[in-house]
């Protein structure tokens, strides 16, 4: 019986028993295997052990934050009675009774009358739908105006960057109420369009300063530098190398500033050049009631209430996206 070699297997598997440059291979390779049929990796890595994304660690660390699910719950509550008010209110916000004006709760009516009679309870559900439909269509508008023009300038540079820079400094030193009070007092629409564009109109240089120092970062990463010098076109080098890399600071400030246009509807509606009636909206209610604050305080704490859980929501979740978002708190 010959004698067996160090380099046999007498298992018959494949091991090795032995030290040497085909045992190490073989090592590799099944070590390799191991670690490609392995679920998850160490930490840091995905499934098969590859590395996770910037967008998928931000998901992790969103879910595990207590402040992004209470605000996001809220939020998508707003939501949802955004699009079907009547879920939760089966009355007409316009439908007043002067006979009941000012009066307290009673039964089916939770949160009183306001001065014309009108269900303070309906009108502040059917105020949310306006609300939110200002504060998302703002944000759309502002972040795709801001977010292109800033991306521009930060990636082509100079002419393109001084022209943008000086537009910005000028609508920068446009107060916005005051702005707000020129703007719309000779609007006499009672709908949100004259509103959303005019903060879009004075909403996007926040948001193009911020876009244009996110490309100008990004572009002199190495992988850009790389993708020019392998003759990669300008449109392909902004869309799959520089944007999803430099898009992430301005959905931040996009998030925490929904909460802002929100307020600022209802600053322009208390002051009587944002939304006019028959509209509903929280900032025409406030106005209402301020008059009648002492006799009657329900009508001004309901929607005031409404309005500030609403702007804390988006503020609390904008705070979260940007902790999740930023590697420096990795």
């Amino acid at each position: 019986m010959p004698e067996q070699q160090p380099w046999d297997d007498p298992t018959g598997n494949g091991a090795i028993s032995g030290a040497g440059a085909g045992g190490a291979m073989d090592l590799a390779v099944n070590e390799g295997t191991t670690l490609e049929r392995t679920p998850g990796g160490p930490e840091g890595t995905g499934p098969a052990g590859k590395p996770r994304s910037l967008w998928s660690d931000a998901w992790r660390d969103l879910r595990r934050n207590p402040v992004f699910i209470v605000s996001g719950l809220v939020i998508l509550f707003l939501v949802i009675i955004s699009i079907w008010p009547s879920l939760i209110a089966d009355q007409d916000p316009l439908n007043c009774d002067l006979a009941k004006a000012q009066e307290g709760s009673q039964p089916g009516h939770p949160f009183g009358f306001d001065g014309q009679g009108c269900d303070v309870y309906t009108r502040t559900v059917y105020g949310a739908r306006t609300s939110v439909t200002v504060g998302v269509l703002s944000t759309l508008g502002v972040s795709l105006l801001g977010g292109v023009l800033g991306g521009l300038a930060g990636f082509f540079g100079r002419g393109w960057d001084a022209v943008l820079s000086r537009i910005t400094d000028v609508f920068f030193g446009i107060p916005v109420v005051l702005g707000g009070l020129v703007f719309l007092s000779v609007v006499t629409s009672s709908t949100v369009w004259p509103v959303i564009g005019f903060i879009v109109l004075l909403g996007w240089p926040q948001i193009a300063r911020i876009a244009r120092g996110s490309v100008i970062t990004a572009k002199q990463n190495d992988y850009v530098q790389a993708a020019r010098a392998l003759g990669a076109s300008n449109p392909r080098m902004m869309l799959r190398h520089i944007m999803p890399n430099a898009i992430a600071p301005v959905i931040v400030v996009a998030t925490i500033a929904l909460g802002t246009y929100i307020s600022l509807e209802a600053t322009l509606s208390y002051l009587g050049v944002g939304l006019k009636p028959p509209a509903v909206s929280w900032g025409i209610d406030i106005s209402a009631a301020s008059q009648y604050v002492r006799n009657a305080p329900h009508m001004l704490l309901w929607p005031a209430g409404a309005l500030a859980v609403t702007v804390l929501a988006f503020i609390m979740l904008g705070d979260a996206v940007r902790d999740a978002l930023d590697p420096k708190l990795r």
